[in-house]
This record gives structure tokens, sequence and C-alpha cells, in this order.
């Protein structure tokens, strides 16, 4: 009976220390993850994959501050921006008169301040929980043309971005998953789901395929999973901080 009071007054008294020190951590991290686009991007493009990189700070209080960017790309065009440039077979000819290979493939980028914070749910120490992160920032999104021989005057030059419906503007995001902090620099992660809202138009004077200029307002929307792993950058281990 000693034994048993013993040991649950340990672990009481371990978890309290833990519960106690809940520690101010810059990290950097990396992530991954997958895309579906909505609203007016799902009439341009399918599904993408993206990377991208952060800076963050976590307080004592557990809120989340931080700097992120996201380098979105894939293979899913939907938007036939070389319809002209195409004979009766479908393809595209080159300057010496043979097929050509035209490369066309879906770009973007966001960088977007954010602020969050985590909550302890399901959390093995004060410094890890359920994770709510949303962000403001900046969103763009191209067509990407690439002439592998160089060889379509079409697309040569600047005269690419005739054809790049390259659009851009004020985007929020929204972020709900788990982040884990653990005893080492290794296991260090967070996960869950993504959105991104941005309100964009295009930055071309002129779509080259239509003739006509872009004026119109867009809402490009993104949805989806990400995992990250998160490099802390405090001088001591979080266990040196629970148990001293």
């Amino acid at each position: 009976m000693k034994l048993i009071i013993a040991f649950i007054s340990i672990c009481f008294f371990g978890f309290s220390q833990i519960d106690s020190n809940k520690i101010f951590v810059p990290m950097a991290s990396i992530h991954l993850g997958g895309h579906i686009p909505a609203g007016d991007l799902a009439q341009r493009f399918g599904p993408n994959m993206n990377v991208g990189g952060a800076f963050m700070i976590k307080t004592k209080r557990n809120w989340l501050f931080g700097l992120e960017s996201n380098y979105f790309f894939g293979r899913n065009v939907k938007e036939d921006v070389l319809s002209q440039l195409k004979n009766s077979d479908g393809s595209i000819i080159d300057n010496e008169g043979f097929p050509a290979d035209l490369r066309v493939t879906e770009r973007g980028l966001g960088i977007h301040l954010t602020a969050g914070k985590i909550f302890k749910f399901w959390a093995p120490n004060p410094n890890s929980g359920f994770m709510v992160n949303v962000g403001a920032g900046y969103m763009h999104s191209k067509i990407k043309l690439y002439d592998a021989q160089q060889k379509i005057a079409a697309v040569k030059g600047d005269l690419v971005y005739g054809y790049d419906r390259l659009s851009s503007g004020f985007s929020i995001t929204q972020f709900i998953g788990y982040m884990y902090l653990g005893e080492n620099r290794l296991l260090n992660l967070y996960f869950g789901i993504e959105g991104c809202q941005a309100f964009t138009q295009s930055i071309r004077k002129l779509n080259y395929d239509t003739g006509l200029p872009d004026t119109k307002k867009r809402l490009d929307m993104l949805y989806g999973l990400r995992f990250g792993w998160i490099l802390p950058l405090y001088k001591k281990k979080p266990s040196e901080f629970y148990y001293n």
C-alpha cells in the first residue's frame, strides 16, 4: 500500500512539474501537403502538392506567432490557353514544323503572417496539444509553360506572359490540427487540415488566346492536409525545463 501511494505521489509530482513548465520556444519548420482547389481556382486547376517553411514563436502561454511560405505546384491544368496554337490534330507545331514539346503545369506561392494557440488536449506535456492557427497575407497562382526545346516562337521570352494567367491578391488562411514538441530535436511535428481563400485578379494586361483583357475579380480557394517537421531553437531540452 505504501508503494502504491509513493508511486501515485511521484506521478502526480512529475505531471505537476510538467504542467507548470510551459516554455518560450522559437521554432523553424518545413512542411508538405496537398490541396484540392475550390471557387474560381477549381475552373483552372485540379489537385496539387505543396511544400513550404515557417518561423514560429511559441510563448509561455502557448500562443503562436509566425511567418510562413507555401509553394504549390501540379500538372492538373484544366484551362486550355493554347487552343489557338493547336492544329486540327490538337498538336502544337514548332518553328521547324515538328510536334513541339510544350509542358503546361501549375505554379503558385503564398506568404502569410500567422497567429494561433495550442490548447491542452491529448497533450503529453504542456507545450503540445490541439492547435488552431489563422493567417493573412498574399497569394498568387499561374499557368507555367515550359518549351523544352525552345523552338516555339509564340511563347518565347515575354510572350509567355500572355498565356500564364498570373493572378494575385490578398489571402487568408486557417489551420486546425495537432502539435507535438518532444524532449529532443528530432521528434517535433504538427499535422492537420488547412484552408486558404485569396481575393485575386489578373495582373496581365491582355490574354493572347482570347485577345481580351481579364478584369474578373476572383475568389481562389485551396483546402487540404499539411504535415510539418519542427526544429525547436531552444538551448535546453524540454525535459530539463520540466524536471529542473
